[in-house]
């Protein structure tokens, strides 16, 4: 961490045996002091469990580290990604808040795809197709899954989408049988259309559509795309290797989204990111609601060493968000040196998870009251619900007040099997409603909450060499597993031979 550390280090020692709740004593304007809103997105941050002092030592990290700059420097299409040499220009998708040429020409050939994208939703619209599959894996498939379920309608519209994503053939098999192949079309997508998992389920679209007529595709390999499956030109839409697969679902990566909810919700939910963009790179660090999220992720995990986070969604249609920022924030931080090279000398990422509520609190919420272990939360609600059950919304409101009231607070007992410790951190986040405005926001919120870590820690959020080495591996152990070859690790050889044996 940066230079000064050890004064936020001080704080925390200073603050360990106060209850949250004493902290409220304390500061009569806590609750305003720590409430911060842009546009439809409310974020409160009363029960982190920092004081003002311990916040302007937090606060003196992020000016140190210049995470105003490094905002500047995305923005303006700077090389952030050092390891790779390539800008992360995916603010340009959405919005022009640069002036650099570089940021100014991104947002213009998107804006000239999105008319592209257009163009052939309104051809699917005039055909006689019912039924999408988008095959794509990770950042091509997290997002616009994330925003397909979250703002589809109660009722299908024009066209009902369809994702597959995972390799086992059982996922296509179930995802292809009640449907029609002369009413459906398949969109393909992978940045280097390399994607093993990606190639075979396409095969199986191209195969069970009966050719490739109604496939389309998006890819920063368009040729490639294009040729590997014998799709015309016209219905191929690029990205760009500016644009991080799990910071794409705003680019044509996007298309799943449009034809589900409408390309005019698409678009407003490109202007709720962009609302977003311009309170990141126009507000001061004190207010910015990204570099509070970011400096409270800090906090947790190397002041007080929490070691997990959890995300949990007051909002059914949200179900799916801890499952998109599972790979938006741990595919991004989970590194182990910074960009030079040298150890980051501090843990980064914590091990983000969640679920839904009302369900989650049926399941393990009982560990986050009484467990061992502290975990942080991330309550997401909405504030107007748009079904006609108001009594279920009311109800569902009061269970998200009461459970961050609970693991804050706590409640003691003489009996030492119904007391609750309290002092379980949380922020809440409230969205006006669920729009494709506030979704984009909330989407963009944890984007530039993740980039601000990464500046913290001086690490690279936008690389993810991890992944690639067991998939490195997997095509190796092909051959093996067809008799052609043999795995030279002895316990892989031991699995292969039961695998053999069994099959």
């Amino acid at each position: 961490m940066s230079q000064g550390f050890d004064a936020v280090q001080s704080h925390a020692a200073r603050l360990r045996a106060v209850p949250l709740s004493t902290l409220l004593t304390r500061e009569p304007d806590r609750v305003a002091a720590h409430t911060l809103r842009s546009g439809p997105l409310y974020l409160n941050f009363a029960r982190q469990s920092y004081d003002a002092p311990a916040w302007q030592a937090l606060l003196a990290q992020a000016e140190y580290a210049d995470v105003a700059g490094a905002f500047r420097r995305l923005f303006d299409g700077e090389k952030v990604n050092v390891t790779e040499g390539r800008a992360a220009l995916h603010t340009a998708l959405r919005g022009q808040h640069s002036e650099a040429v570089v940021a100014r020409e991104a947002f213009a050939t998107a804006a000239d795809v999105r008319q592209r994208m257009a163009a052939l939703i309104a051809q699917l619209e005039d055909s006689d197709v019912t039924d999408i599959v988008s095959v794509g894996i990770g950042g091509s498939d997290l997002g616009p899954r994330l925003v397909a379920d979250a703002l589809r309608d109660p009722l299908p519209g024009r066209f009902r989408v369809h994702f597959l994503s995972n390799v086992d053939g059982a996922a296509a098999q179930r995802t292809l049988a009640p449907l029609d192949p002369a009413r459906t079309a398949a969109v393909l997508i992978s940045k280097t259309f390399g994607t093993q998992e990606t190639l075979l389920n396409g095969g199986i679209l191209r195969d069970w559509l009966g050719g490739s007529e109604r496939l389309y595709a998006v890819s920063a390999n368009p040729e490639r795309a294009a040729t590997a499956f014998d799709i015309a030109p016209e219905r191929v839409l690029p990205m760009w290797d500016w644009v991080g697969g799990r910071y794409s679902l705003w680019s044509a990566v996007g298309l799943p989204i449009a034809l589900a909810i409408g390309f005019d919700r698409f678009e407003q939910l490109l202007d709720g990111a962009s609302a977003f963009d311009a309170h990141v790179i126009g507000t001061p660090l004190a207010g910015n609601i990204a570099v509070r999220h970011a400096l409270t992720a800090v906090w947790n995990r190397n002041v007080l060493g929490h070691a997990a986070h959890g995300v949990m969604t007051y909002d059914q249609r949200l179900a799916l968000l801890p499952a998109y920022l599972q790979q938006l924030v741990m595919e991004s931080l989970g590194k182990s040196v910074k960009l030079d090279g040298s150890p980051v000398g501090v843990d980064t990422v914590p091990v983000w998870w969640g679920g839904a509520g009302t369900d989650v609190q049926h399941s393990f919420f009982q560990a986050l009251h009484q467990g061992t272990q502290i975990v942080p939360l991330d309550f997401v609600g909405t504030v107007r619900n748009d079904d006609p059950y108001a009594e279920n919304h009311l109800a569902l409101m009061s269970n998200l007040l009461a459970q961050s009231e609970a693991l804050a607070n706590g409640q003691s007992s003489d009996d030492p099997h119904r007391s609750y410790a309290g002092g379980r951190p949380s922020t809440m986040i409230l969205l006006d409603a669920l729009t494709p405005q506030s979704l984009g926001g909330l989407i963009a919120m944890y984007e530039h909450s993740v980039y601000a870590q990464s500046v913290l820690w001086g690490i690279n959020a936008f690389d993810q060499f991890g992944v690639e080495l067991g998939k490195q591996l997997a095509n190796g152990l092909l051959p093996a597993l067809k008799g052609q070859g043999e795995a030279q690790d002895p316990v892989t050889r031991a699995l292969l031979a039961a695998l053999k044996a069994r099959g």
